[in-house]
């Protein structure tokens, strides 16, 4: 074979040691010639992406370990086709099984959501249909509550860890979603805690209740408002003795009815009505009285004055601590983590992103949705902080500083709104995310 002399070869049988020629333009290809040879993968890739059927080649130029004769070329180009279409086969299989994995995680995750916006939405029914029986029946009101609590309570207590879950904006009137706030925060706050199944569900029932007579009040004094009068916040503290009145007339506990009397009392004796001191509170009340005053922060009576979840926990740690019990704080921080869920930071990779739920045994790598613009807000899957240890939060925000971009794949609740769900097993990692 004369040394100049060529051949065809199909582009899907190039190899490594191949010497070819390029019947195109020298501007149609990124070689610095036409003419060469292959000595990377890389630029066997870039000849198939020219568009060509077959490329000349020249055998007396090529690796002499590259045999010549037309069987043998045959043979070997047959099976290096053989080893790349397996390669191509295997890569789609990949392929397939991550867009499957993607797809079942999605489907975990949003039938995670609706069964808890489900049950909230239960809940807060429950409560409505607490109110309309409280004249005519309020014992069997009571009973109603009592049962839904006391599932409430067996399920945390059997689940092991347990995450708050940030849900979607909630329909409903803050009547109706306070009372059910506080009762799951305050539940996942007594089982942090230690407290027992019956002072668990005297809490939960507290919680739930603790506001009930405010149904008796004049409708412009039943949330507190800075700019009250002096005869209008008198007539506000009323509603804690009403709300007991009610109570009694439910026939609850004397511990539920001791943390509904003591709910606005401070452990510095700031409080009222009765402006006692910490030692003088039971442990529920301590715990009602702080989950509380979260909620309202995050959902007062004017959405426009409402804190991030992450701005309210500051300001009741840096400002507010003094007022609170100690060990209920401190247990409250641990549980909800620096960056409570519906809270809005900046990942430190600058990215953006919104936090739906703290596993409440480790709240510091919570679970997030990070805006990414190539994916569909409704496909974002939630990524877990503690199985991708090279991702961390760099800093909170207010949904107002995000870019619109941002503000509007994540959507930023104005009214923060928690339930409850086993803590997640499986990790979710950044790769499939």
């Amino acid at each position: 074979m004369r040394k100049d002399e060529s051949d065809f070869v199909d582009v899907g049988q190039l190899r490594i040691g191949m010497y070819v020629e390029l019947d195109v333009g020298w501007m149609a290809h990124p070689f610095p010639t036409g003419s060469f040879k292959i000595s990377s993968q890389k630029q066997i890739e870039t000849i198939r992406g020219l568009g060509l059927a077959r490329v000349r080649y020249v055998p007396a130029k090529s690796d002499p370990d590259l045999p010549h004769d037309d069987a043998t070329h045959s043979l070997g180009y047959n099976a290096q086709a053989s080893v790349a279409d397996a390669q191509r086969q295997q890569e789609q299989h990949h392929e397939q099984q991550l867009r499957r994995q993607r797809a079942e995680l999605l489907g975990a995750q949003q039938r995670s959501l609706v069964v808890c916006e489900k049950r909230f939405g239960e809940a807060t029914r429950n409560y409505r249909k607490t109110v309309e029986q409280l004249h005519s029946h309020p014992q069997e009101a009571a009973q109603q509550c009592q049962s839904m609590v006391q599932n409430f309570v067996c399920e945390m207590l059997a689940d092991g860890d347990s995450a708050i879950r940030l849900l979607s904006e909630a329909a409903g009137d803050k009547s109706s979603m306070h009372p059910v706030n506080v009762t799951i925060v305050s539940l996942l706050l007594g089982k942090a805690m230690g407290l027992q199944e019956t002072d668990l569900v005297d809490l939960g029932m507290a919680a739930f209740l603790h506001d009930i007579g405010k149904l008796n009040m004049p409708d412009r004094v039943r949330w507190l408002e800075d700019n009250f009068s002096g005869a209008e916040y008198k007539l506000y503290q009323e509603h804690v003795a009403q709300s007991v009145l009610v109570g009694k007339s439910m026939a609850l506990s004397r511990g539920a009815l001791l943390a509904i009397a003591q709910h606005h009392e401070l452990i510095d004796g700031s409080g009222f009505p009765a402006h006692i001191k910490g030692e003088q509170m039971s442990m529920a009340a301590r715990i009602l009285a702080l989950v509380n005053r979260y909620d309202n922060l995050c959902n007062p009576a004017r959405p426009a004055a409402a804190m991030t979840p992450h701005e309210a926990l500051a300001l009741i740690f840096a400002q507010l601590k003094t007022r609170f019990d100690t060990v209920a704080l401190s247990a409250f921080i641990r549980m909800m983590g620096v960056y409570p869920p519906g809270s809005v930071v900046q990942l430190v990779d600058e990215r953006y992103a919104m936090v739906v739920s703290v596993n409440s045994s480790r709240p510091l790598r919570p679970r997030i949705i990070v805006h990414e613009s190539g994916v569909s807000k409704d496909e974002a899957l939630i990524l877990d902080l503690e199985h991708v240890p090279n991702i961390g939060i760099r800093r909170s925000l207010k949904p107002a500083n995000l870019p619109s971009a941002a503000m509007d794949y994540l959507s930023p609740r104005q009214r923060v709104c928690y339930f409850f769900e086993k803590a997640a097993d499986a990790p979710v990692h950044e790769a499939v995310a």
